[in-house]
């Protein structure tokens, strides 16, 4: 009887390593790749934070852009109306010639203003460099506002895995282990697709 107590000991102690083996090598595994997931998780809430902040920042100034395009408007077409006016007084034939002269000056560099609003190369500040620039600025906000929320469904996905792989731990269940390893497999993915918009 003593020697069937031993054998039924030592099986029992046996069964016991054998099953506290998974739960030990899921309990070391789930750590480190916790410890994975958490930093890939800071990364991604990093970009999102930071494509937030470029989205807000492009959209005050594409205002600003766009503002200013819109005093230069308003300032060429007001130089545009004085120079209708000038060319109507300097059709009058029997206005003298100085007058007209001095009249003549004053069109053209009404006429070199509304150029100069209308194309800027050297200031950059034409109506025609303005709106390039307004087109570029635009440009970039829009693709922030695609990557924006690839990355946030992503840290999601990635909080959803973290839970998944301590729950795997502290259950030493192996389906929420792979579903964990799953879910941050497809948070990657959206990540991303987040970072380079693939479509």
């Amino acid at each position: 009887m003593a020697l069937g107590d031993a054998i039924l000991k030592q099986l029992s102690k046996k069964a016991d390593q054998v099953g506290e083996n998974p739960t030990g090598g899921i309990k070391s595994k789930a750590a480190l790749i916790i410890s994975i997931f958490a930093a890939i998780y800071s990364f991604d809430a990093f970009i999102g934070s930071t494509l937030s902040s470029r989205i807000l920042n492009e959209t005050i100034h594409l205002n600003d852009v766009y503002s200013f395009y819109q005093a230069k408007s308003i300032k060429q077409s007001l130089y545009q109306m004085a120079a209708d006016d000038l060319e109507m007084v300097l059709e009058d034939k029997n206005m003298a010639s100085g007058p007209r002269e001095q009249l003549t000056a004053r069109l053209n560099k009404y006429k070199a203003a509304i150029a100069r609003y209308e194309s800027d190369p050297a200031t950059g500040e034409g109506k025609k460099e303005l709106l390039a620039n307004a087109k570029q600025i635009e440009a970039d906000r829009d693709r922030a506002k695609k990557q924006a929320p690839w990355i946030g469904i992503a840290g999601s996905v990635m909080q959803i895995s973290i839970v998944l792989v301590t729950a795997s731990m502290l259950s030493a269940g192996m389906l929420m282990f792979w579903a964990g390893l799953a879910a941050q497999a497809a948070a990657l993915l959206m990540m991303a697709q987040g970072l380079f918009l693939f479509f």
